[in-house]
């Protein structure tokens, strides 16, 4: 794709910067969170649905952890269990993932990510998840982002801004001046609660307080963007 900046002047609609949450707009990683999950609440005795699943977006593992728990009725572990609990199935998620693949990128992200970088703007990456560096060198995405904001290095789960912000940080833009990209409505939340723009990646029926929501970056474009 080649993008001529002259046309876009981003800079006097104070945008110099786009942050993408992982899971959901660049790679779909949701089937392999699924089966982990699902894995472990059998082995405890109890069912884990894919409507379960969807409530899980944008959460942190442990936060994960505790809602599953909830809704299996289990009320007896330790911080100590829960925690042998969590890393058990991370270190499942994590065999499934480390045979990803560059095929398993979601359609258009690569193109939109480049076209930003193309355009001039600083890229980053903001997700809860702390296994973001591994998929993203599977992925062969890592040269694309200027920053890579990810559960290893923020302390609060989204809503809470963290994320966001130091994303902006490392990227030395001013939060009012960053798009994020986000599906999940608690990521959605966060970017506004830092005072970023906000584009929805999937049902606008869900993200209703993003500014504006497409149902993939293959239907995102500079010229969307440039309107924002």
């Amino acid at each position: 794709m080649i993008i001529n900046k002259a046309t876009y002047n981003f800079t006097a609609m104070n945008i110099k910067a786009c942050i993408f949450d992982l899971d959901g707009v660049i790679v779909d990683t949701a089937v392999y969170h699924y089966k982990a999950w699902k894995r472990l609440a059998n082995e405890m005795g109890f069912d884990f649905t894919e409507h379960q699943n969807e409530q899980l977006k944008g959460v942190s593992r442990m936060a994960s952890l505790e809602l599953i728990l909830g809704w299996g009725n289990v009320t007896n572990k330790t911080e100590a269990e829960k925690l042998e609990l969590a890393t058990r199935k991370n270190d499942w998620y994590t065999e499934m993932i480390g045979q990803m693949t560059p095929a398993e990128i979601l359609p258009g992200a690569r193109e939109f990510v480049q076209a930003c970088r193309d355009a001039g703007l600083k890229t980053a990456i903001g997700s809860a998840s702390k296994n973001t560096p591994t998929i993203l060198a599977k992925l062969e995405l890592l040269p694309l982002f200027d920053a890579v904001v990810d559960g290893n290095s923020v302390s609060t789960p989204k809503p809470d801004p963290e994320v966001f912000l130091k994303g902006a940080e490392e990227l030395n833009v001013e939060p009012s001046a960053c798009v994020v990209f986000e599906d999940a409505i608690a990521g959605i939340e966060a970017a506004i609660n830092g005072g970023m723009k906000t584009v929805g990646i999937g049902s606008p029926d869900m993200l209703t307080r993003a500014d504006m929501v497409v149902s993939g970056l293959d239907k995102m474009t500079l010229d969307i963007l440039d309107k924002l």
